[in-house]
């Protein structure tokens, strides 16, 4: 697995964030505690848990009656008698440029750099806001993702640990070619690379087939196995992940065949556009140990929010209608495909794509929750929100699991996700590096009910 160095590579001293609320200065350690903690490492939950956080760090993690501060320190005291502690969730696909009101990303694009830097800084704290303390960036424009980061990096925004690719490699007129990163051939993707690298990224994002860019093919491959090999031989060598943008049957071929270490999307399509599972294509997947981000929300957001509308006793137009009826045949199909990837042995982790199309960030509880109901459970679906998005993104061993020594980035939330995933949502108190984090919003950003429940 390809890590990396540091949780905010290429700015030195910036390990750790603000989160707006600045550590007690009298209170060294803070001891929290609950009704359970999901350690994050996949064993039975911890009753009657607590943390204790040590500045930037988890200093213990254990039953209350055994986790307490040293004799005589200062400590804060936080009781959650009906909660639950987690780790930090971790998204691992998003896109902070956008926002989520379903405006294509050719649109986009044309806004100036400056206001998507500001939106950015937006969703970056939505994010932060709803659990999520670490968040990868899978392509923005120009440079406004590294800007944020400097920005958060000098005080100026608040938002959680950022995992950046910068702009998207792609070929010329090719999904997200719109971003700035357009390279046709072997010697011109290194380059790319290389010029990604020199400006800060983190990871290396490609684009191996159309998407919905109008000018590409979506159901068709883009780059060539060579090509792809080219820029994932060029990121490797600079210890650098890759993550492929995979719309289509072909392109996650290609994808595996090249070495990817996560496939995005990971659609089954044709080249005319038909669905079909295809056994080996999955069976290739598992034995390759590639990361599958299957994306399984970005749709619902959708759904929900018509059925909201619906809710309101707003009527649905007849083109709404006919949306919300496709929506939810293509959400039955993918929720095949997911099982099958599942029981192919693919490993799998979470990443929304907010705020692309639909999809308003702040929301990624609900792809946990879609991993939980088609067919992970929630223990697993929590794993993938945490440690196994960790592993993913090369960043496990510093936080993605409440263990001693690790970042001390941590989610309160009331109830029990193991039993109710739905739990998830209800929010009480997030920490990154030790630091409480100022929230706008007391409740979950969509009702619970069982309208919001339902085409899950």
């Amino acid at each position: 697995m390809t890590r990396l160095p540091s949780l905010v590579p290429n700015t030195p001293g910036a390990t750790y964030p603000s989160a707006d609320t600045p550590p007690r200065r009298d209170a060294p350690f803070t001891l929290l505690r609950a009704a359970q903690v999901i350690d994050g490492r996949g064993g039975v939950p911890i009753q009657q848990g607590a943390v204790l956080l040590e500045g930037v760090r988890i200093h213990a993690v254990g039953p209350q009656s055994n986790v307490a501060a040293p004799a005589g320190a200062a400590v804060e005291l936080l009781d959650y008698p009906a909660g639950t502690i987690l780790p930090g969730l971790i998204d691992a696909h998003t896109h902070l440029n956008g926002f989520g009101d379903g405006r294509r990303g050719d649109d986009l694009a044309q806004l100036p750099d400056e206001l998507l830097l500001l939106q950015a800084a937006r969703n970056a704290r939505a994010h932060l806001e709803s659990g999520v303390t670490t968040l990868r960036d899978c392509g923005s424009k120009g440079r406004t993702a590294f800007m944020l980061r400097e920005a958060v990096r000098q005080g100026i925004a608040t938002g959680p640990r950022l995992i950046l690719s910068g702009r998207p490699v792609t070929i010329t007129g090719g999904h997200l070619w719109y971003f700035g990163s357009e390279a046709d051939g072997v010697d011109a993707v290194r380059r790319m690379v290389r010029q990604l690298v020199k400006e800060g990224a983190d990871f290396i994002k490609i684009v191996a087939t159309g998407g919905s860019t109008r000018t590409s093919y979506p159901s068709r491959p883009s780059y060539t196995v060579d090509e792809l090999r080219a820029i994932v031989d060029e990121a490797h060598t600079f210890g650098k992940p890759t993550a492929a943008h995979c719309a289509s049957i072909q392109g996650t071929m290609n994808a595996l065949e090249a070495g990817v270490d996560t496939i995005v999307h990971c659609m089954f399509v044709e080249p005319d556009g038909s669905v079909q599972f295809r056994p080996e294509v999955a069976e290739r997947l598992a034995e390759r140990g590639a990361w599958a981000d299957c994306t399984v929300a970005q749709s619902w957001m959708r759904i929900l929010a018509l059925r909201a509308k619906e809710a309101r006793g707003e009527a649905l137009a007849a083109a709404e209608q006919r949306e919300v009826a496709q929506l939810e045949r293509a959400r039955e199909v993918r929720k095949e495909h997911f099982r099958r990837l599942l029981d192919a042995g693919a490993k799998m982790v979470s990443g929304s794509d907010s705020s692309w199309a639909w999809y308003p960030m702040g929301r990624f509880q609900y792809e946990i929750i879609g991993h939980a109901e088609w067919g992970m459970g929630p223990m697993a679906a929590i794993l993938s929100g945490t440690r196994d998005a960790a592993t993913c993104l090369g960043v496990d061993d510093e936080t993605g699991t409440l263990e001693a020594g690790k970042a001390a980035d941590v989610l309160v939330v009331d109830g029990d996700p193991l039993q109710d995933i739905w739990s998830l949502l209800r929010v009480r108190d997030v920490f990154l590096g030790g630091r409480r984090v100022a929230r706008a919003e007391a409740g979950p950003p969509l009702p619970l009910g069982e309208a919001a429940r339902q085409g899950g």
